[in-house]
């Protein structure tokens, strides 16, 4: 353990002297956490020995039921790996009713390396691969998410929240609206401090079109791997302090029929080894580079959806005037595309990939995108012209798969996916999300008893 690490203990310890216990996070497959609470005297040994958890985590469900048929489990004995704590994520948890830190975990091989079916691993990975190219991703992600009245039956749908200011429920679309931020002011303005308290780079808050619908944007760092560690500790942030307001916050996809969903949109621009956009260019298109990153894009896209939409929920987003895309295309400042280049300055120029859902992992729809990344620029592959106008009328561009079985039969077969995020990773991923959609396919809705009871 190095003085540098034994340094982060003690100054946590002097600056947070009330805390006595720290959760130490692993994010699983689904970017759910997992975890364990270790007294604040044992934080060295954390440091030192680290955290053992099973292998098979990854190989959980949305559900946490472990899918038997990867074969990590039982039939490998369920061992355990590794997991050392992440330098720089020992923060307190400002929410939490008593004074609590908490820090991520990685896990590691036998050897040492990132273990390969964990989805940091997969991100690791390939920024290394870029770092050996001279290149760096810079990278952003913004999150949207709905607060729901939390007094509700625990089998009841969701219903918007009620401002206690106005005592009345937030129930119409105000996209941009500031009355709606005002309304829940005290909420938004805890979430963006206690995300800065723990090194998150929260920024702006809007009202998006949803009643009770929000997004905070995540600002740009120079380092993909940390961009998306800020992600899954953003959505823990949100719902912890939701939840001490009165509140659930939720990043589910599609919780209400009629009203807007909940998108997780990453924007990209890669520095080379002298800081310099290799994406710049005075013309709105950006530079060659970026057509090759938008090529590589488009052209994985159809499997990356597989880890875009990860559920069955996931899927409801994906609807004609929903700004979810259904079809393949670029375009300059055209939300209705699936990667889109914002309007900006030369040297501003980047990509915004907006296929996932809020409910996705940052970690998979990241590691899907860099894929794609070094297969355009590997490749110089042509993304084609630019698309002007209405996306989802464009009878002409190819499709978007709308099935999630189809989306993760595309996911196994690419052999571009096979080769950056490992064939072992993919496998497994196809074979879990498989079973997951196995088990909702096997129950019965109320929608069903509806329709059909009296048919």
């Amino acid at each position: 353990m190095t003085q540098d690490l034994l340094r982060e203990i003690e100054t946590f310890r002097q600056q947070h002297p009330a805390v006595t216990a720290v959760d130490v996070l692993l994010p699983d497959l689904c970017g759910v956490f997992r975890g364990k609470r270790v007294p604040i005297n044992e934080l060295t040994k954390v440091w030192k020995d680290g955290v053992a958890f099973p292998g098979c985590t990854f190989a959980v469900d949305i559900t946490g039921d472990t899918v038997e048929e990867t074969g990590m489990s039982v039939e490998m004995g369920v061992p355990d790996r590794i997991c050392r704590p992440v330098t720089g994520t020992l923060a307190p948890v400002p929410w939490a009713a008593k004074p609590l830190g908490q820090v991520m975990l990685s896990m590691h091989d036998g050897d040492g390396s990132p273990f390969p079916y964990a989805p940091r691993a997969l991100v690791e990975n390939l920024v290394t691969e870029l770092a050996q190219r001279g290149l760096t991703p810079m990278v952003a992600i913004e999150l949207e998410f709905y607060l729901f009245d939390r007094d509700r039956a625990f089998d009841a749908p969701p219903s918007p929240p009620v401002s206690k200011h106005s005592g009345l429920p937030q129930n119409r679309t105000q996209v941009y609206g500031l009355t709606e931020l005002e309304e829940f002011e005290e909420v938004m303005d805890e979430i963006t401090a206690a995300a800065q308290a723990q090194g998150i780079p929260a920024g702006t808050a809007i009202a998006e079109y949803g009643p009770g619908q929000y997004e905070i944007t995540l600002a740009h760092r120079p380092d993909a791997l940390r961009a998306a560690d800020d992600a899954v500790l953003f959505k823990r942030t949100v719902r912890g302090v939701a939840h001490k307001h009165g509140y659930e916050a939720s990043f589910m996809a599609k919780p209400y029929t009629g009203q807007a969903s909940s998108g997780m949109h990453i924007h990209m621009s890669v520095l080379d080894k002298d800081g310099r956009n290799i994406f710049a260019a005075e013309a709105a298109e950006g530079s060659d580079a970026l057509r090759h990153a938008i090529g590589g894009m488009a052209a994985t896209m159809p499997a990356c959806m597989a880890l875009a939409a990860p559920g069955a929920n996931s899927w409801r987003r994906f609807q004609v005037g929903s700004y979810a895309p259904t079809v393949i295309a670029w375009g300059v400042n055209n939300r209705t595309a699936p990667l889109r280049i914002p309007a900006g300055g030369p040297d501003s120029r980047r990509v915004e990939y907006r296929i996932a859902g809020a409910d996705a992992n940052p970690y998979l729809v990241l590691a899907g995108m860099l894929a794609g990344l070094l297969h355009g620029l590997d490749g110089k592959i042509d993304p084609g012209p630019a698309l002007a106008g209405n996306a989802y009328e464009a009878v002409d561009a190819p499709r978007l798969p709308d099935e999630w079985g189809k989306a993760l039969d595309l996911f196994q077969s690419s052999d571009v996916l096979r080769q950056w995020l490992g064939a072992a990773f993919v496998d497994t991923y196809a074979i879990t999300k498989r079973a997951e959609r196995a088990k909702f396919n096997q129950r019965v809705t109320p929608l069903e008893w509806e329709w059909y009871l009296r048919g």
